[in-house]
């Protein structure tokens, strides 16, 4: 009767009833369905991704139990419109949920369905997914598992089928897709550097038994301050895979963490997990957050638990209890600073929304630092980490690149000057032992020698409705043009000019760049017939040392717009001919157009190091 509504014997016991009986289904349902699914499937010789429930759905278990035998926990992350990049609480809390099962329970590997869109239909670039694939990294992704659909038999009807309004469309009659492998292999190197060794937190955050994470942190973060990294623990993990040792918790899976934080939905707390903190306690583990109030199972001794609660929290601020402590009253970050554990990472403001991600990573021999700019500018800061007596390298995931940082290191921490373009990353890596408490690497002195005028010879893909070559005097977004064709024009277009470079150009160790400006939106530069690779996120430039040379140059710049603009312009009342074929038709005619093109202006830029003078 109870399930009905009804109150049987008292309110206090029918929510016991229904507590219990809630938690029953999510244990059958982790049991018998998530853990059967992966034992069925280990005895055929195959592993599990679980993505359970993504973010904003209705979900009767506990996220963390039912991904904890996945062989890969898996969670969720949509894109929402190509240019904006809102906070996106749930998703976070999702993955951070699949991150923390794998830190845990030792998967190490954690996978998202990546990138899902239902809106901007081809009209997303990587520049405009890039923003998106970081935060899934900083969260704590480690494998992209793109969101697409792989059923497109239409080769000679672009851009084809797709998954109902649903991307992203990722697939070869995606107008880009030979020039996909720069980001493709920025998305492997981020991958494969985050799934080294072990993720560092100083926090376990135990989330209550009541709820799941994506619906308790849908709109905010939970109360971790700034600098420290965290996993979420639930009971089942708290319970079975917790210890302590040293005064510090430890996981069989290698996970240490030096506070336990309770959120304040624990203040509902069943007498195992109370146990369990007692447990952890006497053994010498820091506790942080309030007192219990309530035991909501049936099940459980109602005066044990206040005894053991009183014990532990004494009337409410906490308490010594055998070689631990719990602190009651304290927020977490005051803790951490009472027990003299300094923040892992921290960082300068020009701005005051300046925000810069991290996530760290403890290697065999070393440590490494994914950092994360959430902004559309340049940053330029101080970053501040919690390392001592090794020198920093910075990597970037977008070239491959390795180069030695300028840094700084006093009482226990290092400093290293950066800046990061917009929505930039880099991987800041200390391996190597420090010859010296501080480095300055010299910086690049940059001057623009040419600006690089028209006019362009720009040829168009065929069989795309525009014609097969024009001449553009100066720089403009395709859907300026007064040529139909050219306004509705999808697909490639490859700019050429001839570029006289004087002799006084070239210096010894001075390398020499061609700057393209805006493109919209991929671009594959070659200069005398030497490719110099694909521009696809700003700065859109390219290493032209030892390609450009005195005298006379050919510059070719092959520029790659989204399927929309073709689209649109096949559903104008006054299209006699049409290029393309989806399903289901995604514009109106009167659906603004996408900038397309090389925007420019297009610069020649000679880069010397500050130490070396250029006369």
């Amino acid at each position: 009767p109870v399930l009905t509504g009804r109150v049987i014997e008292s309110s206090q016991a029918s929510e016991g009833f229904l507590w219990d009986f809630r938690e029953t289904l999510a244990d059958m349902l982790a049991d018998y369905h998530y853990d059967m699914i992966t034992k069925i499937l280990h005895e055929r010789g195959m592993g599990h991704y679980g993505e359970s429930h993504e973010e904003g759905r209705a979900f009767i278990g506990d996220g963390m139990q039912v991904k904890r035998s996945n062989d890969v926990p898996m969670s969720a992350m949509w894109t929402q419109k190509p240019g904006v990049n809102r906070e996106q609480y749930g998703y976070d809390a999702d993955i951070r949920e699949s991150a923390s099962v794998a830190h845990i329970y030792g998967q190490n590997l954690v996978a998202a369905e990546s990138l899902t869109a239902s809106s901007g239909a081809y009209a997303w670039s990587p520049a405009t997914l890039k923003p998106t694939a970081d935060k899934e990294l900083a969260m704590g992704l480690n494998r992209f598992v793109i969101h697409t659909s792989v059923h497109q038999p239409l080769l000679d009807r672009k851009p084809g089928l797709s998954l109902g309004p649903f991307g992203q469309w990722f697939n070869r009659n995606e107008t880009w897709a030979e020039q996909a492998k720069p980001w493709i292999s920025y998305l492997a190197r981020c991958s494969y550097l985050l799934q080294q060794g072990k993720f560092v937190a100083d926090i376990a955050y135990f989330y209550g038994e009541d709820s799941n994470i994506t619906a308790i942190y849908g709109d905010h973060f939970p109360d971790v301050p700034e600098g420290y990294s965290s996993d979420y623990v639930n009971a089942d993990a708290l319970i079975h895979k917790f210890s302590t040792t040293n005064g510090v918790f430890t996981t069989p899976s290698g996970m240490t963490y030096r506070v336990l934080a309770l959120d304040p939905r624990s203040k509902q707390m069943s007498l195992p997990v109370l146990r369990k903190i007692k447990e952890l306690v006497e053994a010498g583990a820091i506790v942080v957050g309030a007192k219990p109030e309530s035991d909501p199972s049936l099940a459980d001794d109602q005066a044990a638990f206040r005894s053991l609660a009183d014990k532990l929290w004494g009337s409410s601020s906490g308490a010594s209890v055998g070689k631990g402590r719990v602190y009651g009253v304290q927020k977490v970050g005051d803790a951490l600073q009472t027990l003299h554990i300094s923040p892992d990472f921290e960082y300068t403001k020009p701005k005051t929304d300046t925000t810069i991600l991290f996530v760290h990573r403890k290697l065999a021999d070393g440590d490494l630092y994914f950092l994360d700019n959430r902004n559309d500018r340049d940053e330029g800061f101080d970053a501040i980490f919690r390392i001592e007596d090794k020198a920093a390298e910075l990597w970037h995931p977008d070239t491959g690149q390795i180069e030695p940082a300028s840094y700084q290191s006093t009482s226990g921490r290092t400093t290293v000057p950066l800046r990061l373009e917009p929505w930039g990353t880099v991987f800041v890596v200390f391996r190597h032992p420090a010859k010296a408490p501080s480095r300055a690497i010299p910086g690049a002195f940059e001057q623009a020698l040419a600006t690089v005028e028209g006019p362009w010879d720009v040829a168009f893909e065929p069989d795309r409705g525009a014609p097969p070559r024009i001449t553009l005097d100066k720089l403009i977004s395709w859907p300026e043009s007064p040529d139909q064709g050219v306004k509705y024009f999808s697909g490639a277009a490859t700019y050429t000019r001839m570029l006289q470079a004087p002799g006084d150009w070239f210096k010894p160790d001075a390398h020499l760049w061609i700057d393209l400006g805006q493109v919209k939106n991929l671009a594959e530069v070659s200069v005398n017939g030497k490719p110099l690779g694909i521009a696809w996120k700003t700065p859109y430039r390219v290493d032209a040392t030892g390609a450009l040379r005195p005298g006379e140059n050919r510059i070719e710049i092959k520029v790659t717009n989204g399927w929309a603009n073709r689209i649109i312009g096949d559903r104008q009342p006054n299209a006699t001919k049409t290029y393309t074929f989806t399903s289901p038709k995604f514009y109106k005619a009167n659906a603004p157009l996408q900038p397309s093109g090389l925007l420019g202006p297009v610069q020649v830029i000679r880069a010397v190091h500050e130490a070396k003078s250029v006369k």
